[in-house]
């Protein structure tokens, strides 16, 4: 079997996590990874998943999947060879009820075409003290939000002083 490129970085001493905290694997993702301590919120469990991708750890996606975290693991014997490459987190957001939270990331591979980009929001719940992946909440950045129209006697949003419609809005 391959090893993951990301494997081979994270062997070295003093190597940075995968995940893109800027913090040390040993002090990061690793510790998670092998069930030393749990995650302590949902954005440090989507950071573990990621660095599970990159280091090709697939039992730790399968414990940390709601669907899936109840059963045995078995290995697939035809795992997908994607070069994880970073992790950028947009947003870590609380849910309407504190055992539920969302992540906003877009996590980047590479193949022989270049680097893709993979933008999601994902679903967290806490049971029994631990994190876990429920669902992709959204595929795709957020929606764009048409800002307020602006009135014809109301002062112009470029900061000018004067109303819009002798600003801007001629």
């Amino acid at each position: 079997m391959k090893v993951a490129p990301a494997a081979e970085s994270i062997s070295k001493p003093g190597a940075l996590c995968p995940c893109g905290s800027g913090r040390a694997f040993a002090a990061c993702c690793e510790p998670i990874l092998k069930r030393e301590r749990k995650a302590a919120t949902a954005e440090e469990l989507m950071r573990s998943r990621f660095t599970a991708h990159a280091v090709r750890d697939f039992e730790h996606l399968h414990r940390t999947y709601r669907e899936t975290a109840g059963t045995p693991y078995v290995p697939a014997p035809d795992a997908p060879e994607l070069a994880w490459t970073r992790l950028v987190v947009h947003a870590h957001e609380a849910g309407a009820r504190p055992e539920v939270a969302f992540v906003d990331f877009t996590a980047y591979f590479a193949d022989e075409d270049g680097e893709h980009a993979v933008h999601e929001k994902s679903e967290f719940v806490r049971e029994g003290g631990e994190w876990l992946y429920t669902r992709a909440v959204r595929s795709g950045p957020a929606p764009v939000r048409a800002a307020a129209k602006v009135g014809r006697n109301e002062p112009c949003p470029c900061g000018s002083g004067k109303k819009f419609k002798q600003c801007c809005g001629r």
